[in-house]
């Protein structure tokens, strides 16, 4: 097991190993003195795991319980928080109680978000068995909402007790579950690792999973290097949103239906390097994207998506911060007005 630590203003470890979620239980037990547990999942995740995880604590002395809802973006909205509210009331879940978040990113951005402000605060525990999750998501104490004009428009920060990375779950993945993952993962090559970017670029969906057990621990490692200087987004971290200033306006422009979040983050890495980087690394990044299954592009309009970068949760002010990989392993934090961050779109490669 490998145990990254995260030096945040609440520090925390990231556990990553084989076999994890029987453990679960006694993971928890040193870290958290709770009564009861409540598993919080969706459709997909909670037949596969939640009797492993729920037996694991059960065995540790914790009470348990589950709540689950529908699986997909559409669920990290207001009305699904209200009902996790209202089954924690009826639970008679206590401050000194924990959520544990069983799950892809949807699943972790709302339990987190629900600890974070359920009772002013309790603990909670990030099990990711998503790929995108695993190496992003669950890291880094960003929880929150989708409201209808934006995603993520209502959040927190707020930590985790602890992360514990199960890479076995990856294996009941479906194929698509894992092409999304690799949006993120090829996302740290671009920000912070030149490395990690070649050797993505000579394996291919089919045999990547055998390079995994590498891979996460590299995403994580860069991601905590990033949240330990930077937690709450000031400046460092926003390197972190390569290909989102125009992934989240491409998920936004089909209403968070018929594109996941890999696939939008992808083609936004993509256009932004077409637009505002090196035209060689353009080339580069499209290759690899294509070797995972991943798109370079989208059928919609420019206009459109920047019409809805406006939205985007990074502007500050009138301006809008957005991050340029160029060369490749090499993030820089632009800020532009609108108007400005269209001019860089007029011209063609």
């Amino acid at each position: 097991m490998k145990t990254i630590h995260v030096p945040t203003g609440k520090p925390y470890d990231v556990l990553i190993g084989r076999d994890i979620l029987k453990n679960c239980g006694t993971l928890i037990k040193n870290l958290i003195g709770s009564r009861t547990c409540v598993i919080i999942s969706d459709d997909n995740v909670a037949p596969l795991y939640s009797d492993t995880v729920a037996r694991s604590l059960q065995d540790a002395g914790y009470r348990t319980e589950l709540f689950v809802f529908p699986h997909g973006e559409r669920s990290k909205n207001a009305g699904t928080l209200m009902q996790i509210y209202t089954f924690l009331c009826q639970k008679e879940i206590t401050r000194s109680d924990c959520l544990i978040a069983l799950g892809g990113g949807v699943v972790g951005d709302l339990t987190g978000y629900a600890a974070a402000t359920y009772l002013r605060g309790i603990h909670y525990v990030q099990i990711p068995t998503s790929l995108l999750a695993q190496v992003d998501s669950s890291v880094g104490g960003k929880t929150a909402i989708d409201l209808p004009e934006g995603k993520n428009l209502v959040g927190a920060f707020y930590q985790p007790d602890v992360v514990l990375c199960d890479p076995d779950t990856l294996s009941t993945l479906p194929r698509g579950f894992l092409i999304d993952g690799m949006g993120e993962v090829i996302k740290y090559g671009m920000i912070a690792d030149r490395q990690l970017f070649d050797l993505l670029c000579c394996c291919h969906i089919d045999n990547v999973q055998t390079h995994l057990d590498e891979i996460i621990p590299v995403c994580v490692g860069i991601k905590r290097d990033v949240v330990g200087e930077d937690e709450k987004e000031s400046g460092l971290r926003m390197i972190l949103n390569f290909g989102h200033t125009l992934g989240h306006a491409i998920e936004a422009y089909y209403h968070y239906e018929g594109i996941t979040h890999g696939c939008a983050v992808a083609a936004g890495m993509c256009l932004m390097t077409r637009y505002c980087g090196d035209t060689e690394d353009w080339k580069k990044l499209c290759g690899c994207v294509a070797q995972y299954g991943l798109p370079s592009d989208v059928p919609v309009s420019l206009t459109e998506l920047l019409d809805l970068c406006g939205h985007d949760k990074k502007r500050s002010g009138g301006e809008l911060r957005y991050i340029v990989c160029s060369p490749i392993g090499q993030a820089k934090i632009h800020c532009d007005t609108l108007p400005g961050f269209r001019k860089h779109f007029e011209r063609t490669v």
